[in-house]
C-alpha cells in the first residue's frame, strides 16, 4: 500500500508528486486544501518518498496502486491533482477510472512524449557512494557538480535521510531510475478520454506544455481550462505558491 498523509475533512483531495519527489513536497499546500475544507491525501508513489521499492515502474503500475489506494481507503469520489510525473499518473488514472475522479488538475506536464532530459540529475545522483559515509555537506558537495541550480539541489537531497546511525540513502529507488528512465516520458495512450472538468497549470518560464500542445491535450481532455503562471518555471506550485492555490480552489469549487 502507497504511504500517504491524510489530513482534514471533506471531500477527498489526492496529491500526486512529480520524479524524485514526494509528499513532504506538498505539505505547506496541502494544510492551505485542508483549511479550505478538503479531506487531502498526499501519497508517495512506488519507488519515492516512503512507499514501497519495486522492480516494475510503469504509469499502468503506478495507477493500479492509486486505485488499490483509493480502494483501501473507501474513496469513491475524490479530486485529483499532479505534478509533472504525477500529473501523468493523474491523466491515465482519470481516464481509466472516470467514475472515481470528478474534477482533474495537472501541474506542468502534457499527454505526449518527453524525450529523456533528467541525465545530468542521475549523474549526479550516482555518483554519491554511500559505502563511505558520506555527511550530509558532502553529497551536496557531490550532486553540486552535476546540478548546479540550488533550488533543484535542495529538491533533491530532500530525499536524503539516515537509514541507520551514521549511515545515509536516498529515498527513492536509484536502481529502478537507472534501469527504465524511458518508462517516465511515455505519452498518454491515444483515444484515452476523460471528459470531465480539467485545469492544466503550467509555468509560465516551463516549456513542458507549449501552445502548440494545446490541441493534443483537448483530445484527451474535451472540458480543459488552461492557466499560466507568469514567471514560473517547472515547480510552479512551490515558486509562486499562492497564485496555484487560488487558481486550482477556484477550480475545485466551481
Amino acid at each position: 500500500m502507497l504511504y500517504s498523509k491524510i489530513e482534514g475533512e471533506g471531500k477527498p483531495f489526492v496529491i500526486m508528486h512529480g520524479f524524485l519527489g514526494m509528499s513532504d513536497n506538498w505539505k505547506t499546500l496541502a494544510g492551505q486544501y485542508v483549511e479550505a475544507g478538503f479531506q487531502v491525501h498526499i501519497l508517495d508513489l512506488r519507488n519515492h518518498g516512503r512507499s514501497f521499492h519495486s522492480d516494475e515502474w510503469s504509469y499502468e503500475a503506478m495507477v493500479q496502486d492509486v486505485f488499490e489506494y483509493c480502494q483501501a481507503n473507501n474513496l469513491d469520489k475524490i479530486d485529483l491533482l499532479g505534478h509533472s510525473m504525477g500529473g501523468k499518473v493523474a491523466m491515465l488514472f482519470a481516464a481509466t477510472h472516470p467514475e472515481i475522479v470528478d474534477k482533474l488538475i495537472v501541474a506542468d506536464i502534457g499527454p505526449k512524449f518527453y524525450k529523456q532530459h533528467h541525465q545530468g540529475i542521475l549523474a549526479g545522483l550516482n555518483a554519491v557512494d554511500f559505502s563511505v559515509k558520506p555527511s550530509r555537506a558532502d553529497v551536496e558537495e557531490i550532486v553540486a557538480k552535476y546540478v548546479p541550480d540550488f533550488g533543484t539541489r535542495q529538491f533533491l537531497l530532500k530525499n536524503l535521510y539516515w537509514a541507520t546511525p551514521g549511515q545515509l540513502a536516498f529515498r527513492f529507488n536509484l536502481e529502478v531510475f537507472n534501469n527504465n528512465l524511458d518508462a517516465i516520458g511515455k505519452p498518454l495512450a491515444e483515444g484515452l478520454v476523460f471528459d470531465k472538468p480539467t485545469l492544466f497549470i503550467r509555468g509560465g518560464n516551463s516549456n513542458y506544455i507549449l501552445d502548440s500542445d494545446v490541441d493534443a491535450i483537448k483530445q484527451h481532455f474535451p472540458d480543459l481550462q488552461l492557466e499560466t503562471i507568469p514567471n514560473a518555471g517547472h515547480w510552479l506550485h512551490a515558486e509562486n505558491p499562492k497564485m496555484f492555490f487560488d487558481l486550482t480552489t477556484a477550480f475545485l469549487k466551481s
